[in-house]
């Protein structure tokens, strides 16, 4: 688990070689040609016209990678290194075909143009490290390749309303937004609401003390605050995968964390025990409600499974605390 986090037993995109930076391509574009015939074969029975439209992608993919071999081989010889995403600490993620499923258009749309985008950043990024001629020069075309592509709504016959030059502007920087700020910050309210439940409300039934449960959910949400947000911060720089400042997003997890606990910590500076429980169990359902709100606004999760994944889930932890404080 930890060393998942942070990266332990990887190496960073920054330390790696030329001979290392190509055979990562080569292995980059082999999983997302299989990603992208994966999608293929989900969509050809509803979708034949799309499905083509994939299996094409998954050629271009085939291309690619034959221009990398075909250089590695010239620069390195025949052994390439065996080094792939998961080796590699800044890396982005690549979804599994099998957890889309089932897949539809918007979903597997929405997929493979972030795949295309997280492609054109690694090319750019790769480019600027490399010193030889002829391989700047290829992973320079590759990223041009991935840039130039047509968007994808077009190419699958989707109809969008034309949008000028500004609603592009105000859609880039709602998704960039929501990459740096929302994600994380919603990651951290979450997680400081409800991990800190069961300590805060075990301590305060098992004491009945609303001091000393203060100071638990003071030194729980604080502590909590620093480990999500240097988390946030060290596990991804953001170059590659494209959300944004690893400082902001690890501040947005940090510090929501740390309100998502003392939200419910608080209360408990009332001196007496009743009316602080009250009024803490009154700001849990508000926080959890607030969550839900965030997960529809902005990530798009249905209410009812916002719903019962955040409150049923939060009111389970709150009673855990309250029973285990009571034991």
């Amino acid at each position: 688990m930890l060393s998942r986090v942070f990266g332990f037993g990887r190496r960073s995109f920054a330390s790696l070689t030329e001979q290392e930076i190509l055979a990562l391509a080569i292995s980059s574009e082999e999983d997302d040609a299989r990603i992208y015939r994966a999608y293929a074969d989900g969509l050809a029975e509803q979708f034949p016209d799309s499905a083509r439209l994939f299996e094409e992608m998954a050629e271009e993919e085939d291309g690619h990678r034959a221009v990398l071999i075909d250089l590695h081989r010239r620069r390195f010889g025949e052994r390439i290194p065996l080094i792939r995403r998961e080796h590699v600490r800044d890396w982005y993620d690549r979804k599994p075909d099998w957890l889309v499923r089932p897949l539809g258009i918007d979903k597997v749309r929405a997929q493979a143009e972030q795949m295309e985008e997280q492609a054109y950043r690694f090319y750019i990024e790769a480019a600027k490290r490399t010193a030889d001629a002829s391989t700047r020069k290829l992973l320079g075309d590759l990223a041009a390749a991935e840039k130039s592509h047509e968007s994808l709504a077009q190419r699958l016959g989707m109809k969008h309303a034309p949008e000028d030059v500004r609603s592009q502007e105000a859609a880039a920087e709602r998704k960039q937004f929501i990459l740096t700020m929302v994600q994380p910050g919603l990651a951290g309210l979450m997680d400081g609401s409800v991990s800190t439940l069961a300590p805060i409300f075990a301590a305060a039934f098992a004491t009945h003390d609303t001091w000393q449960t203060f100071l638990i959910g003071l030194s729980a949400s604080v502590g909590a605050g620093i480990s999500m947000g240097f988390t946030e911060a060290v596990h991804d720089d953001g170059k590659l995968s494209g959300r944004g400042s690893p400082v902001i997003r690890g501040l947005a997890s940090g510090i929501m964390t740390a309100i998502g606990g003392l939200g419910h910590a608080l209360p408990y500076l009332i001196a007496d025990f009743w009316t602080a429980t009250t009024i803490a169990v009154a700001v849990v359902f508000v926080e959890l409600w607030a969550i839900v709100f965030i997960q529809n606004r902005y990530m798009e999760t249905p209410w009812l499974r916002a719903s019962l994944q955040v409150v049923l889930g939060g009111a389970l932890v709150l009673a855990a605390g309250v029973l285990i404080g009571n034991a």
